[in-house]
């Protein structure tokens, strides 16, 4: 559905108001605990003394002066947050609180204005089966503004997804360390070698947003159903338990076979369906991040 330029402005403008009050009451200390610190940058190199780490001994300049010296770190207090936004067709489809863009566009929001407000910089890539946006990370409202808007008002090109191309056009795009949030419903498989190749450089959490007729079927006699990602068409009979039975498994397969990805590549991964209280959830995330 295409909204207007006054509709785009009037939405980004809620979810300004509302996205900033949650960073501000409930995200501002998980969010600061839970990722801050993580990362750790050059600061000057000092003759080496007891106790120093020999792992970070610098030996270049310890050649070069006779006697040894070390490398020393200081934390980056700066975190560079990018947003991986699913835009397929299948992000258009929603049941019981919006569409899954929706959800989507509210927990990008919510984090845009988290990082901002603690100073961060923050990013985004708009993927379907193509990269469809690429956002340079900067600081400021204007630019988290800037964002949101465009998760909004961006019509996708592609019809499919390919989380795996937008994986690695973000890993070859953001050169320094950063905490990444994939928001999508993750129906697509092939990105087992993209995911890995991403989680070993930046902190990556996949949110997997799904509805509840993605899982299950109601029993409503025979009802076309459309493939919203390659416009196949199919007559199915929901009144046959076994029919929403398979219906169910098949949710559950590609569920799982998305929790193995993750777990593999070391990365976390959230579920939240459509309705659900996404601030609790998120909540919980970053509190266990502080433990």
């Amino acid at each position: 559905m295409m909204r207007s330029t006054s509709e785009i402005l009037k939405k980004v403008r809620e979810l300004e108001i509302r996205s900033k009050k949650l960073a501000r009451d409930l995200f501002s200390g998980e969010y600061h605990s839970a990722f801050k610190g993580k990362g750790m940058s050059f600061k000057e190199v000092r003759e080496y003394a007891p106790g120093d780490d020999v792992r970070f001994i610098d030996w270049n300049v310890s050649a070069r002066f006779g006697h040894p010296f070390s490398k020393v770190f200081e934390e980056e207090r700066e975190l560079t947050v990018m947003l991986l936004v699913d835009l397929s067709n299948s992000s258009l489809f929603g049941t019981h609180y919006g569409s899954k863009r929706d959800v989507a566009t509210e927990i990008a929001a919510v984090l845009a204005f988290s990082a901002v407000s603690n100073g961060d910089k923050v990013g985004a890539v708009f993927y379907s089966d193509r990269v469809e946006k690429y956002i340079p990370p900067k600081k400021g409202r204007q630019h988290a503004l800037y964002i949101v808007r465009e998760v909004l008002a961006l019509e996708s090109k592609g019809r499919g997804t390919h989380l795996g191309a937008a994986l690695k056009y973000f890993t070859n795009a953001i050169k320094q360390s950063s905490i990444a949030f994939v928001l999508g419903d993750f129906i697509d498989r092939g990105y087992e070698d993209a995911l890995r190749v991403a989680g070993k450089k930046h902190d990556l959490i996949g949110i997997k947003i799904y509805d509840q007729m993605d899982k299950e079927l109601p029993n409503a006699g025979l009802i076309q159903m459309l493939d919203a990602e390659t416009g196949a068409a199919q007559w199915i009979d929901t009144s046959n338990a076994y029919v929403r039975r398979k219906y169910e498994e098949n949710f559950f397969a590609a569920t799982d076979y998305c929790v193995n990805v993750f777990k593999k590549a070391g990365c976390d991964l959230l579920h939240i369906q459509t309705g659900d209280d996404y601030v609790t959830v998120l909540q919980r995330f970053f509190r266990s991040r502080i433990r």
